[in-house]
């Protein structure tokens, strides 16, 4: 059992590290070269409107939710706005390229849950920002405010138009290093409830439930938040349950995996204020369920 922990536990390391250090890079690059007007100029004004263009954006920024938080919480940092913000965080993972063709791939004999994990992780990010939106109305942004790291990153030269090509190379390596740094500790916690979870935990628990519309819905659910498997690999890991289990259930899967799970909230937490972390767990994971109970008591069980 040791061994299979062991394992397990590197495997979703290996995994997940190669996304984050991507994401951290993107996120130095934002912090070093795009500005608060830039941002303010392409964001639309009508909510909804940004809202949905927003939920699409994943379709030319292929990155996974092991990436995705140290993007948006830059993002917050220039200026975009809550509720925009969160629904990019929501939407990217699922709505992009390499995501998609995984998924087309692993449900290539089923394509209604392949289509159907598009709409609604796109349909779900708009709802859960707008209700971040309703919540979070004239607030105060709910950041963390980690003291070392943001310190470092307002004195690093990044403003600065003169610095050579070495400082900038210098300049993006040290922001890479502290973003990587900082969401690594939680990425590594995660992982070890993840293996734990995985080689303690038979699959058999949960058959017995699994043609149930509604609790069907909720092991799922469980499920995709203790696996805590990237999006761009979990459409294979869902296509194992498809069989057994109802459509709607492997869409919650697939939709609250990407959106929320172990590594995720750890991460969440590391950036976000613990009662913004709680609302918007609860809202996904409200929201989640509801559409894809829905789903099932609509015939596409």
């Amino acid at each position: 059992m040791i061994d299979k922990f062991f394992l397990v536990f590197i495997s979703l390391l290996l995994e997940a590290i190669p996304f984050i250090l991507i994401g951290s890079i993107i996120s130095s690059l934002i912090q070093m070269f795009v500005s608060e007007e830039f941002i303010k100029k392409i964001i639309p004004k009508n909510i909804f409107l940004a809202l949905i263009i927003t939920s699409f954006t994943g379709i030319i920024f292929p990155v996974c939710e092991c990436a995705i938080i140290p993007i948006g919480r830059r993002l917050i940092k220039k200026g975009v706005p809550l509720p925009i913000a969160v629904t990019f965080m929501l939407s990217v993972p699922i709505v992009n390229p390499i995501v998609i063709m995984s998924t087309y791939y692993a449900f290539s004999s089923n394509h209604l849950i392949f289509f159907m994990r598009i709409v609604f992780g796109i349909v779900n990010s708009i709802i859960i920002g707008y209700l971040i939106h309703i919540s979070y109305k004239n607030k105060e942004i709910p950041i963390k405010e980690d003291i070392d790291t943001d310190t470092y990153i307002c004195n690093c030269g990044c403003e600065d138009l003169d610095f050579n090509n070495y400082s900038r190379i210098r300049v993006l390596l040290n922001h890479t290093k502290s973003e990587f740094f900082s969401v690594l500790k939680y990425l590594i916690f995660g992982a070890f409830i993840s293996s734990l979870f995985k080689v303690t935990v038979k699959g058999e628990v949960f058959t017995y439930f699994s043609k149930n519309l509604i609790l069907s819905v909720v092991i799922m659910i469980i499920l995709a938040f203790i696996l805590s498997v990237c999006s761009e690999a979990d459409a294979f890991i869902a296509s194992t349950f498809a069989l057994n289990f109802t459509g709607g259930s492997v869409i919650a899967f697939l939709v609250l995996g990407p959106m929320l799970d172990i590594k995720n909230i750890l991460m969440l937490l590391g950036n976000f204020k613990k009662e913004f972390v709680i609302k918007l767990s609860i809202y996904i994971i409200s929201v989640t369920f509801i559409s894809s109970v829905l789903f099932n008591i609509l015939g596409g069980a």
